[in-house]
């Protein structure tokens, strides 16, 4: 068992059970042990990979889907960028250099990242630098320059801590985490039962809710109604709301078991987007989708890029061009381009972004 494992061990022996969004919060972002408190997860060397670590192309279509919207917005003096849980970078270095193409674009900015992890905080500032817009770092979105909005959220929501709920008996239970008599963490249900939860379903259904990730959406969604502009979201999940478990823990870039080694695996889950845009409608943005990231890339011209870039491309790089571009719009069903989802929130008063046709 790792050191955080034991860490939570004498956290249940000493306050009983715990629900999976706080072991989810100490094995993602303990301050000593949590996972993406003490390293850099990102590519091959890391757990996985994203989709701006698998190509230039999709950090640079992004920069233009800003580009596109700041000129349709009337060219505003100035403007927050801002990018949710940026990894190391590689997104917001593409999109800067693809954006300097606009004039005046980059001067007008005010680049936001809202990271946590000191290791990916030096990656971020190491990568962005050189860009010449200015960038600050936030713990949390409330803390957001006062100002007309462009928001990115690449695989962000997934790695927010979420509760389980199972159906037992007719009744919601809360899904929590002990010990067995081996003295090995295993989920349970809680004694009494979760009356706040209104939904039916069948005995032994598990109901999924990342309520952290929903009071950050309510916060986007009054941030952009007020100041204007308008979010991105990118993530794997589903489109419409349903039941079931989708936590998953990764290491090396394989599923392991999410309460083996707390702090050494990345946990995630499955968005619910159906549940984002209801929220955000609700603070009067429009929504846009979600549709899958393989329609969006492709109107957003990912092919006609990567055929510029293979002009001047040797035979090995062409190849990976093509390579890098099949993977992010394969609409194979467990592909990155039928899995991933696309979802824009926007001011009642800016136009349809692109990519979108509402």
């Amino acid at each position: 068992m790792t050191p955080l494992g034991e860490q939570i061990k004498n956290l249940i022996r000493l306050e009983g059970p715990i629900s999976l969004e706080r072991y989810m919060s100490l094995a993602l972002g303990d301050p000593r042990y949590g996972y993406y408190m003490t390293r850099d997860p990102f590519g091959a060397k890391g757990d996985f990979t994203t989709s701006p670590e698998i190509s230039q192309i999709f950090g640079e279509l992004i920069g233009l889907w800003c580009a596109d919207l700041w000129l349709r917005m009337g060219r505003p003096a100035e403007l927050s960028l801002v990018e949710l849980g940026p990894g190391r970078g590689t997104l917001m270095q593409d999109a800067l250099r693809a954006m300097k193409s606009i004039k005046g674009l980059i001067p007008a900015l005010r680049v936001s990242l809202v990271e946590t992890s000191p290791v990916l905080r030096e990656a971020q500032r190491a990568a962005l630098e050189p860009s010449g817009a200015p960038i600050e770092w936030h713990n949390t979105v409330s803390s957001l320059p006062q100002l007309p909005t462009l928001l990115i959220a690449n695989e962000f929501f997934d790695a927010l801590p979420v509760r389980h709920y199972q159906m037992h008996q007719s009744q919601w239970h809360e899904r929590l985490i002990g010990l067995n008599e081996h003295d090995e963490l295993i989920f349970g249900l809680a004694r009494e039962a979760e009356k706040s939860i209104p939904l039916k379903a069948a005995d032994g259904s598990l109901l999924e809710r990342c309520l952290i990730g929903e009071q950050i959406m309510r916060e986007l969604a009054v941030h952009i109604n007020q100041w204007g502009g308008a979010g991105l979201i990118l993530d794997y999940g589903h489109i419409h709301a349903g039941f079931g478990e989708t936590l998953q823990a990764m290491r090396g870039h394989h599923y392991v078991d999410p309460l083996a080694e707390p702090g050494d695996v990345d946990l995630t889950t499955h968005v619910d987007f159906e549940r984002l845009a209801t929220i955000a409608r609700a603070q009067e943005n429009v929504v846009s989708g979600p549709i899958i990231q393989a329609d969006f890339l492709e109107a957003l011209g990912i092919r006609e890029r990567g055929q510029s870039l293979i002009k001047s491309a040797n035979p090995a790089q062409a190849e990976t061009i093509i390579s890098a571009i099949h993977r992010l719009t394969d609409r194979s069903p467990k592909q990155m381009g039928s899995l991933f989802k696309v979802l824009s929130f926007r001011h009642s008063e800016m136009p349809i972004p692109a990519g979108f046709n509402n």
